[in-house]
């Protein structure tokens, strides 16, 4: 029992870090964008990842190299896509439809109909809380979506890594490479003089909150956890963005919001119960 409780307090920690730190990095898109947030984020992962944890990419074999590189491309993506999608249609929604990349992932590797119940009583809280209509704003939904594909993707090569490089050089080097994409979106803002004042440091503090936390903290989750029971349980990033909203940005839920939510929080429920029901098994 004790590792199945580790293991979740792990991803609930990872989730919270991250929904709290996109609610903080929203603050700075008015001076910098969703772009600059991306890469101030990036550059400070990768200024506090490689000094800490200091991966010896001369050592790196092509089987390590080729998923590190697409795991950087992936960071890329998925965090542009994403604070995109929430400048366009706020953080709930954003995060909500960035969901369905873990619910992919639970759908694809479910095995029994519970598993299928799981991912589709995960899909029907989703659909509550979004209840999308003609006046949806379609590319911040087409770039949420994007930001799901690419979470999919994080799962999957995280845990492809998690096998074949030791500790935290993974994510490491694959913020490395994602921060060197980045560079040139920076260096423009600094030349700009945009790159400044409260812009940077609410920037900054998404950088550690969103991405030094969660990387960390999903690899580790990711070695212990099966990814379809953590593309489940991590259906509780739209509850927490939800409360972010709330909380940082005045996003105000509506009643079938909350519903949602209820939904979202009792499908929860339901994995972690029968995983413990079925021995706790986390290999």
């Amino acid at each position: 029992m004790a590792p199945l409780a580790g293991g979740l307090a792990t991803m609930v920690a990872s989730a919270t870090s991250t929904q709290v730190g996109a609610a903080v990095g929203a603050h700075a898109f008015a001076t910098v964008g969703p772009a600059g947030v991306v890469a101030v984020r990036q550059l400070v992962a990768a200024a506090v990842l490689l000094p800490a944890v200091r991966p010896d990419l001369r050592r790196f074999t092509w089987p390590q190299w080729w998923p590190t590189l697409l795991l950087g491309v992936v960071f890329a993506t998925m965090n542009l896509s994403l604070y995109t999608a929430v400048d366009r249609i706020g953080l709930g929604l954003a995060v909500t439809l960035e969901f369905l990349g873990p619910l992919a992932v639970a759908l694809a590797g479910s095995r029994t109909r519970l598993d299928l119940a799981c991912a589709a009583g995960a899909a029907v809280g989703v659909y509550v809380l979004v209840l999308p209509g003609p006046a949806s704003d379609c590319p911040g939904i087409g770039l949420g979506l994007l930001a799901g594909a690419c979470w999919a993707a994080y799962i999957l090569l995280n845990r492809l890594l998690g096998a074949r490089l030791p500790g935290l050089q993974a994510p490491a080097a694959a913020t490395a490479v994602s921060a060197l994409a980045c560079l040139p979106v920076a260096v423009a803002l600094l030349v700009q003089g945009r790159l400044h004042g409260g812009g940077l440091l609410f920037a900054a503090v998404a950088g550690l909150l969103s991405s030094v936390v969660p990387y960390a903290a999903d690899l580790v989750a990711l070695r212990r956890v099966p990814a379809r029971l953590f593309g489940v349980v991590m259906s509780i990033h739209p509850v927490l963005a939800a409360l972010a909203g709330l909380v940082l940005l005045g996003q105000v839920l509506s009643p079938h919001e909350w519903a949602g939510i209820a939904i979202v929080v009792t499908v929860n429920a339901f994995a972690v119960a029968r995983a413990r029901r079925d021995g706790g098994a986390l290999t």
